[in-house]
């Protein structure tokens, strides 16, 4: 179904605070995020000549864009040379050896925000998006199909998965730090 440019305007303008989470969730950094969301519009507005709204709406047909956008910027950096700062910093500790915390303190807890990013991050990508547009951006099954291009009972086992692995990551995590389930 066609809709005039005003209304296609507006309906992407209403997704950038979502385009915005997505992106960040996605590269970790406010400057790429921003400049993917700035990309995706750019795109999105110059397609609109051939976008035909389905009756999930648009937010699908965006995160695509982005998503593509995101996976094209990530496969280019791939092939530039790293520096050894960076490899240096990625693979610091997080915390000083024989870091102890409280159980249920709030020190713990910040460190349980920072494992559960940290194990998200180490989902593959494929597992990961699916499991943020889900869980924090609130996608339905069939929206997330349609945003990856993917079947509906592909989405299902994605998620499957990537719950699966984050509850093992993280009870890892709870055995280290001498959290137990009650």
């Amino acid at each position: 179904m066609k809709i005039p440019r005003d209304q296609f305007e507006k309906l992407v303008l209403d997704q950038l605070d979502t385009l915005y989470r997505v992106a960040l969730r996605l590269s970790h950094r406010h400057e790429l995020a921003e400049d993917l969301v700035q990309d995706t519009c750019f795109r999105a507005l110059r397609a609109y000549e051939s976008f035909d709204m389905q009756p999930v709406g648009i937010r699908p047909w965006l995160i695509r864009i982005l998503r593509n956008l995101f996976l094209t910027r990530v496969q280019r950096e791939a092939k530039q040379p790293a520096s050894r700062d960076q490899e240096l910093l990625e693979t610091a500790p997080d915390r000083p050896p024989g870091h102890t915390a409280a159980p249920w303190s709030p020190q713990l807890a910040q460190s349980m925000d920072q494992e559960l990013v940290a194990a998200m991050d180490r989902l593959p990508e494929q597992y990961r998006t699916v499991l943020v547009l889900w869980a924090l951006e609130d996608f339905s099954y069939q929206e997330i199909a349609d945003s990856l291009e993917i079947p509906i009972g592909t989405v299902m086992s994605r998620l499957f998965r990537a719950r699966a692995r984050l509850a093992a990551d993280l009870q890892d995590y709870a055995k280290r730090e001498g959290i137990k389930r009650e």
